[in-house]
């Protein structure tokens, strides 16, 4: 199968048939949607689905499945295995999956996923795109389809696919689409310019075009080009985004220069052909198989801004090589908030300059890119920070445990910042093994304070030898003086400064803390646990006959209380027993008005999986939260399974 692409891929390839839009769907009879988990099993269920309906339109007879033969049904599951695995890939979201025939025979398959926040990159950022792979990820469909494409919307991303009736296949043309569809922006190609080579700009055919259109749509065009580029948190993306806003209605092709903004002055060399620090992101040509030789061409020749402050647009070199033909071309430097972040190059054949109201419109435009591009790098660095901050709030490796199976499973709702939930499997010396699972009030700067406070000090009192009621005992009383210092200190910065008494809620907040802890210590037959829960859901002990009870009591959150003192549970796992510790991510998981654990829903659970190992049990528990509701789960999700063998 060819590669697939990451969200960088908006290009469409058509075959002269129209881009498929909502419009386009007035013919249509026969409709099948199904939504699934973003996970390695979505591709074959949704495989199924399509299978499933395909059959049942046949044996329906309904209009246009007369031209369904065994080869285009292949075909459709074939385009339907890729849009998904791209969709699971690169999205790592949930998809959902719509596949329609029209009456004329023509299948159209769309996958829709909720294209998430910008991951932080890792130490090979730096590694240039293969050119002649870059925007070439889904040849396969390409090759099956008549027409494929990409639509952004605000918090989704669909890839669709149109694949013609039996025996109706044309041949792509080489010229690109008729209509290029960038969120809910449509932009028509015009016609051929035909204008002599000596046509002063804005004269001639295109340049009335121009006229009429600048009358007509520049103003709706900015304001649309803003709202799709400001929800985008990758530059990559951004850098797309804007290749299908420029081509083909203000420039034949267009580049985007990426820079390394900490650079400054010095990212862009001297020498000819030299970028320092600098990246060709993307390259747009209306007619796609000009591609790679444009790219190959930009990259030999880069824009050198003498002074980078310098707005509105300087001249750039025509490509000749790559094109063969006469043209004009600009370059207009990205800036945002005083850092130089790139350069925008576009191009237009056949003219000796580009009319002054089109390169105003994309002087305004070059604007508005800079500002997502610097919004995409400030979302990155915050990612980035989040991500390390996070991995240093969660130990490197669990303990393995003599005589125990354990399994984890950890889902931050936010990927983009400390989580709230926080685990712990640790040896504590002396033949003991210390588990905790925990989940702090509130997310972010706060949550991780509390985190990166409890965490250490469980691992410091349990290898003290302190008893389960003897840690949480102090663990309360340090959280509530954790709390009162950093009151006192607001209150005096506050005095220091004369300014206004702290309204309730705007001070330093009470760090509360639910916690479950407990102890392990293997013997001969089994396992002895000692543990306590601390406002926390409380523990469900499994037995190989599927009998399932709680193994604790409740008592009140840490940091909530002075002088609290907490007391301990202690019984023995079993060969087969399956100890279960949650959060509230899933035990309040909702869908509508109802919760998981209404009518002890996750104790009915517990009690399903009787007879499988740690690992099974803990992807089953999963998989119901994430299916109870029709949304993924709003809340931290973490859950610990402790097995005795």
């Amino acid at each position: 199968m060819g590669a697939i692409p990451t969200q960088r891929e908006t290009a469409s390839r058509t075959s002269g048939a129209p881009a498929y839009t909502a419009e386009a769907s007035a013919q249509e009879c026969a409709r099948a949607h199904v939504a699934l988990l973003g996970s390695s099993l979505a591709p074959g269920a949704a495989r199924a689905t399509v299978r499933a309906a395909l059959a049942d339109w046949s044996a329906r007879g309904l209009p246009g499945t007369e031209q369904l033969t065994e080869h285009r049904a292949t075909d459709v599951l074939v385009v339907v295995s890729e849009l998904v695995t791209n969709a699971v890939v690169h999205a790592g979201t949930d998809v959902e999956v719509t596949c329609r025939m029209e009456e004329t025979g023509t299948l159209v398959v769309e996958a829709t996923d909720h294209h998430p926040s910008r991951a932080p990159k890792g130490g090979d950022h730096g590694t240039p795109q293969d050119p002649s792979e870059y925007g070439r990820g889904l040849r396969l469909v390409a090759a099956l389809s008549e027409a494929w494409g990409i639509t952004y919307r605000p918090g989704t991303k669909t890839v669709w696919a149109r694949l013609p009736a039996a025996g109706t296949e044309t041949a792509a043309a080489d010229a690109g689409s008729d209509t290029v569809t960038a969120g809910q922006i449509e932009v028509h190609a015009p016609d051929e310019a035909r204008e002599g080579p000596d046509a002063a700009p804005g004269t001639g055919l295109r340049g009335l075009r121009d006229r009429e259109w600048l009358g007509r749509g520049a103003l709706s065009f900015l304001a649309e080009a803003s709202d799709l580029l400001a929800g985008q948190l990758d530059e990559d993306l951004v850098a797309s985004l804007t290749g299908q806003l420029v081509v083909p209605r203000l420039a034949d092709w267009c580049g985007v220069w990426l820079e390394d903004e900490s650079l400054g002055r010095g990212a862009w060399s001297d020498d000819p052909g030299t970028a320092v620090g600098a990246r060709l992101a993307r390259v747009w040509h209306a007619g796609e198989g000009h591609l790679d030789e444009l790219r190959r061409a930009l990259e030999k020749d880069p824009p050198r801004a003498r002074d980078p402050w310098r707005s509105g647009p300087v001249g750039h070199p025509w490509p000749t090589e790559a094109l063969g033909t006469h043209g004009a071309a600009l370059a207009y430097r990205l800036v945002a908030g005083g850092r130089p972040l790139g350069t925008l190059v576009i191009g237009r054949a056949g003219a000796a300059g580009f009319p002054d109201e089109i390169t105003g419109l994309v002087e305004d435009l070059s604007r508005r890119v800079a500002l997502a591009i610097g919004a995409a790098r400030q979302y990155a660095r915050q990612a980035t920070i989040s991500a390390v901050l996070q991995r240093g709030l969660l130990p490197g490796a669990v303990a393995e445990i003599p005589g125990v199976r354990s399994a984890l499973v950890y889902e931050p709702c936010d990927k983009g910042g400390p989580s709230g939930d926080f685990y712990d499997l640790f040896p504590a010396g002396d033949g003991r093994w210390c588990f905790a699972v925990g989940d702090v009030q509130g997310k972010g700067p706060e949550a991780a304070v509390v985190i990166g406070l409890a965490r250490p000090w469980l691992r410091l009192l349990a290898r003290e030898q302190y008893g389960v009621p003897d840690v949480l005992d102090r663990l309360n009383q340090l959280l509530l003086d954790d709390a009162t210092e950093a009151a006192d200190a607001a209150a005096r910065a506050l005095v220091a400064v004369g300014g206004p008494p702290v309204a309730p809620g705007d001070g330093p907040q009470t760090r509360f803390l639910s916690l479950l802890y407990g102890e392990l210590e293997p013997f001969e037959g089994g396992v002895r646990c000692t543990l306590a829960s601390a406002g926390h859901p409380l523990p469900l002990l499994l037995g190989p006959d599927g009998a399932v009870c709680a193994v604790a009591a409740p008592q009140t959150l840490l940091g909530v209380v002075e002088d609290a003192t907490y007391a301990s549970e202690t019984f023995e796992l079993r060969s087969g027993d399956t100890l279960l510790c949650v959060t509230d991510g899933v035990t309040e998981r909702r869908s509508g008005s109802r919760q998981f654990d209404d009518g002890d829903g996750l104790a009915a659970a517990l009690a399903g999986c009787a007879g499988l190992d740690a690992e099974l049990v803990a992807e089953r528990i999963r998989r119901l939260v994430h299916e109870f509701g029709p949304r993924p789960p709003e809340d931290d999700l973490a859950l610990l399974v402790l097995q005795a063998e």
